[in-house]
Parts: structure tokens; sequence; C-alpha cells
């Protein structure tokens, strides 16, 4: 099977990094090592914002090691035009990375919240876990 490409959304980055195993883990690793996922520079920036807050206490090694290694891996687009659809303005990037990497035949979307992705991207929206199932799908229970 081809390397399915992706657009991850900063609460399956996170996760993986505060829980460190796990489906959402599982789809950051999955992502690496092909450049299967896209990204734009501000969803990086956004990833590095908040893996960084206090709060999550997440090693700033770690972080900065986990950062390089996305920007390395991560397959950046430039978007074909600015979107203002989304209520948190934010939430607007992951929909232009989308839309641009559609272009590119982006297989999925992959978030923890499906609801702040706005439902103009055509690709299906998933959980790490129903991705990974497609993946592998004799984990479907």
């Amino acid at each position: 099977m081809p390397p399915l490409k992706t657009v991850l959304d900063t609460n399956i980055v996170v996760s993986a990094h505060l829980q460190g195993t796990g489906f959402r883990a599982f789809v950051l690793d999955l992502a690496q090592p092909r450049k299967s996922s896209f990204m734009l520079r501000q969803i990086l920036e956004e990833y590095e914002a908040v893996l960084r807050r206090p709060r999550f206490g997440i090693d700033s090694k770690k972080i900065a090691q986990s950062i390089r290694l996305i920007k390395r891996k991560a397959k950046r687009v430039k978007p074909t035009r600015r979107l203002s659809v989304s209520d948190d303005p934010d939430d607007n990037r992951f929909i232009e990375c989308a839309e641009t990497a559609e272009a590119d035949y982006a297989d999925y979307v992959v978030t923890g919240n499906r609801g702040i992705i706005h439902r103009s991207i055509r690709r299906p929206k998933l959980s790490a876990r129903e991705l990974i199932e497609i993946i592998t799908p004799e984990l479907k229970r």
C-alpha cells in the first residue's frame, strides 16, 4: 500500500507528544518517513507554539527535535488562496493546507476534533484510530 497522504491537525501532534504511544503517536510516526503529510509554515509554527505551552510540560529538547523532524519530513505547500471560512482563524490554515494538498492528492485530514475542520474540505476527516483501521483493517473491532 502506498503511503497515505495526510494533513495533521495540531491536536494529533500534541496528543502524540503527551501520550507517547497510541493511535495518534502511530499516525505521527507514519506521516514522517516519506513526506506523506502536508503542512504550511503557519501550521508548523502552531505545532511548536502549542507544544511549548507550559501546562503540557513537554521537554524543550524533545520539542526542538520533533519540530526539526517534522520540518524535514512533511511536505510544505503554499496555499493557492487565503480562506476565512472557520470561526477560528487558526483553523483556516488547515483548511488552506488541505485544499492545496488536495491538488497533490492528499487522502485524509486527521484530527481529534472534526468540528474545527470546515466541511468545505472534500477529503475525508478521520480520527487517528480510523486512519489506522484503514491501514491495518485487522485492528478493527
